[in-house]
């Protein structure tokens, strides 16, 4: 092994059975952190030392230990984490100031928590009346801050896929392994107000792009990039649809079958009592052929999401 850049190594060079050590080692930490694939991964390169040295003994013990990790992959229910966005507004942060990570944290953590804990970590530093909590994901506008405070905008984000990685990534593991872009959302009406009826209902959609992929040895990793698009209320409505098909998709598709699972997301769906569902959305946008010819591509569009919607 050569050193790496941090160091890692300290330039010393292993033989292969202390190799072969190391990596049983790290197969070990990935199991115990539920990252059941990676000792695949690991394993793959340990098998065939062990096989050029017939150590037989060690092989036994390998493939005992995949099984293992192949079985905890089919048997085990995994939260992988939780992501926020976090940026820091105001001169005391220093270096910080209008900076952005993106926070790891454990499994169902819920967005008061981190708030909390970081509102209290900063409320040390510089005095608890001179931090303020950010409580919408609108863009910051400095101008209209206090100079005297320091500011923390708290955003749940979720990891965001382009269309053609969502073939590669196909399992619940794939999905959160390797990830270094985020999405966060934030509905708002030209009129300034956040929330809407359907016709005037506008959408943000930002994506960040962070320097390293999680997970890391860090927990927060700086943003690198932001894009930010528009979605336009009928492009709104299909995001919607959207989602709505997908979650019946898979509340019907579910193995073991979970009856109240798929009454709930019924529910959800095709309720009467249910403001702003399906039946609305097409008395909005359907009701009508648009008289604005740029938007029959997106009334198509809304279409076949119904038509999809109605066959699940």
């Amino acid at each position: 092994l050569s050193p790496d850049e941090d160091g890692i190594c300290s330039g010393r060079y292993f033989s292969e059975s202390g190799l072969v050590g190391l990596l049983e080692q790290a197969a070990e930490l990935f199991s115990t952190g539920g990252l059941y694939e990676t000792v695949n991964e690991v394993y793959k390169i340990v098998i065939p030392i062990l096989e050029a040295h017939r150590d037989f003994r060690k092989l036994t013990l390998t493939h005992s230990k995949l099984q293992k990790a192949f079985d905890s992959i089919i048997n085990k229910k995994r939260m992988f984490g939780t992501y926020f966005r976090v940026g820091f507004y105001g001169s005391k942060f220093g270096d910080l100031d209008e900076q952005e990570f993106v926070y790891k944290e454990p499994a169902i953590t819920k967005l008061p928590e981190i708030s909390h804990r970081l509102e209290g970590f900063y409320g040390q530093c510089f005095g608890e009346d001179a931090v303020e909590v950010i409580k919408d994901s609108a863009p910051v506008d400095k101008r209209k801050l206090d100079p005297n405070k320091a500011y923390i905008q708290i955003t749940f984000v979720e990891p965001y896929f382009d269309e053609y990685e969502m073939k590669d990534r196909v399992t619940h593991f794939e999905k959160n392994f390797n990830i270094c872009r985020f999405m966060y959302t934030t509905p708002f009406t030209m009129d300034g107000r956040p929330r809407g009826e359907l016709s005037e209902q506008y959408k943000r959609n930002t994506i960040l792009t962070t320097m390293h992929a999680f997970p890391y040895i860090k927990t927060r990793i700086n943003v690198i990039q932001r894009e930010e698009f528009i979605l336009t209320p009928i492009e709104v409505a299909i995001e919607d649809m959207r989602k709505k098909t997908q979650e019946l998709t898979a509340a019907t598709n579910q193995e073991p079958p979970d009856a109240k699972m798929l009454q709930m997301v019924l529910q959800g769906s095709v309720g009467a009592t249910v403001n702003q569902g399906p039946l609305e959305v097409a008395q909005v946008f359907l009701a009508e052929i648009p008289a604005d010819p740029k938007l029959y591509r997106h009334h198509n569009k809304l279409r076949l999401c119904f038509k999809e919607f109605i066959m699940r």
